[in-house]
């Protein structure tokens, strides 16, 4: 009788009527994260999902599924039972991927976008001793110095490299890419000048910019940041229209009932509207991006046509 009260009061917090599959949830909901523990869409996902457990009235569990660019953890949910017990918090590779693998799923079909969590514009950063403290000084240096500069990633296919490749897309150039296996790799190397830029998320690399371990000259997006209100955005350096972001959104396995797509967006954009949520993605330099599933739906959709055209101006390729 408890439990059914607890239900109830849940659904009357997120505002859907009792009819269907009124009791869920009824038991823990698992989470998959298809990367490892300690990144960024670990980091946004415990933020939200603490307050979406109390809205649901059940713990949500995170489940850590890393590997091949976050497939294998999305194959996981892909191939799980459409009962909402089963959730995928995905990122940017989400619409990167089915340009750049074979996968076992299809991206378009076997899942329901539920919302968009925030979007993370990205920051350029070069070594604090570059002889070029604007975009426009720059690619004034790289033209002049063919062959002098290249570009760190944190490998193949993720954000970081392919906001890089829309920047030598716009610029009209073609720097060298050094891939590696992570954010923290790369930035090291940047700090040593032994690659000559990297694009980074910002929650990642404050710190060092802050400490003036490496030179900030750009971000992706199409305003300035709050936390960084002294960087221009590239669009404001000769770059017009400039803007990538890496994002974060949560899907349900395809079949999955409406009334639970619908309870468990309501409950994540509750989370979404909370201030303190709220304020811990925007101190991480995170945009919150709550929206309903129609319109994340759109939004990957979009982002899956832009990523498949870049990669294939680019000959984009995993390593």
């Amino acid at each position: 009788m408890k439990k059914q009260i607890l239900g109830t009061i849940a659904a009357l917090a997120v505002g859907l009527p009792l009819c269907g599959w009124a009791a869920w949830p009824e038991k823990p909901i698992r989470m998959v994260v298809p990367y490892a523990a300690g990144g960024g869409a670990d980091i946004t996902a415990r933020i939200v999902t603490q307050e979406m457990s109390a809205v649901l009235g059940q713990p949500i569990v995170l489940d850590y599924k890393p590997g091949a660019g976050g497939v294998i953890g999305a194959d996981a949910v892909a191939k799980s039972a459409a009962d909402g017990y089963t959730v995928l918090y995905d990122a940017s590779a989400f619409s990167v991927n089915p340009s750049l693998y074979k996968l076992p799923f299809d991206a378009a079909k076997d899942f329901i976008p539920v919302s968009l969590v925030a979007t993370a514009p990205q920051v350029l950063l070069v070594p604090a001793a570059a002889p070029y403290k604007t975009v426009p000084e720059m690619l004034d240096f790289a033209r002049k110095n063919p062959g002098a500069l290249n570009f760190a990633s944190a490998g193949s296919g993720t954000g970081s490299h392919l906001a890089a490749e829309a920047f030598n897309q716009q610029a009209k150039l073609n720097l060298m890419h050094v891939p590696y296996k992570g954010g923290a790799p790369a930035i090291t190397d940047l700090m040593g000048e032994r690659v000559s830029m990297y694009f980074s998320n910002v929650a990642f690399s404050l710190s060092y910019i802050k400490g003036g371990k490496v030179r900030a000259i750009g971000v992706t997006s199409t305003k300035r940041l709050a936390l960084l209100p002294e960087i221009p955005t590239l669009a404001e350096q000769g770059l017009p229209g400039f803007n990538t972001s890496e994002w974060n959104g949560v899907f349900l396995p395809k079949g999955t009932p409406p009334d639970v797509v619908q309870r468990l967006g309501k409950a994540l954009q509750s989370a979404l509207n909370d201030p303190k949520v709220k304020e811990k993605l925007l101190q991480l330099g995170l945009q919150p991006g709550s929206t309903t599933p129609e319109e994340f739906s759109r939004f990957v959709q979009d982002e899956t046509s832009r990523a498949n055209a870049l990669v294939k101006a680019r000959n984009i390729k995993v390593d």
